[in-house]
Formats: structure tokens, sequence, C-alpha cells
């Protein structure tokens, strides 16, 4: 959903999450990645096939 520019809160929504939980994840992602912003890191998860 983050790939595809989901908002954090819709995101959050859709998988039975708090707001925060999903922002601590995807701040994780980004720093893991290296990436500029969650989509980015995103889009490289999925180029690698891990989600």
């Amino acid at each position: 959903m983050a790939r595809e520019g989901a908002p954090v809160d819709e995101i959050a929504q859709r998988v039975s999450l708090s707001r925060g939980t999903v922002r601590n994840y995807l701040a994780a992602a980004i720093a893991k990645r290296g990436a500029a912003n969650r989509h980015e890191a995103a889009r490289t998860a999925a180029k690698h096939g891990w989600i």
C-alpha cells in the first residue's frame, strides 16, 4: 500500500494497526534501505521480492 502511495492513516486502518505503528514500520524500512522516502523503500523491497 505504501508503494502505491497510500497515506499512513489509510494503511493503518486497512491493516488494523495504529498510525504510530505503521509510521515506525515504515521509518525502519526507510532506514534499512537507505531510501529517500517510504515509497522508494517499498518499491525497492518489491523489486527484490521481499514483499
